[in-house]
């Protein structure tokens, strides 16, 4: 018996790929979307005056951290399209959030 319940734990049907699938998908997205917004502020903040954005490793903390806390010890943008960047970014962040907890959820639901 406790074979038989480890062996059907152990054992992905279709619903876990498609959860695997998805949460994937996700992260390659969210990596890019990291990398994109980075190199967009790098370009529009590094010469904007009193920027704390000097190198592209500060834009990449910057935008890591906005991706996972939506606050950083950096400052916020100065120019107008950092800031639209930065915007962005924070959308980005709500909407993986709430569609990775959708998708779990969806799965938890059909699991019953």
């Amino acid at each position: 018996m406790i074979r038989e319940e480890l062996a059907r734990l152990t054992t992905w049907e279709e619903r876990h790929r498609r959860l695997f699938a998805r949460l994937a998908l996700v992260l390659v997205s969210t990596a890019v979307v990291d990398l994109v917004g980075s190199i967009l502020i790098y370009h529009f903040e590094r010469h904007a005056h009193g920027t704390q954005i000097k190198a592209f490793g500060d834009a990449l903390f910057f935008t890591t951290v906005q991706l996972l806390t939506v606050s950083s010890q950096i400052q916020n943008p100065f120019t107008p399209w950092g800031r639209v960047a930065d915007v962005i970014l924070e959308i980005w962040a709500v909407i993986v959030v709430a569609g990775s907890a959708g998708a779990i959820a969806a799965f938890f639901q059909k699991a019953d």
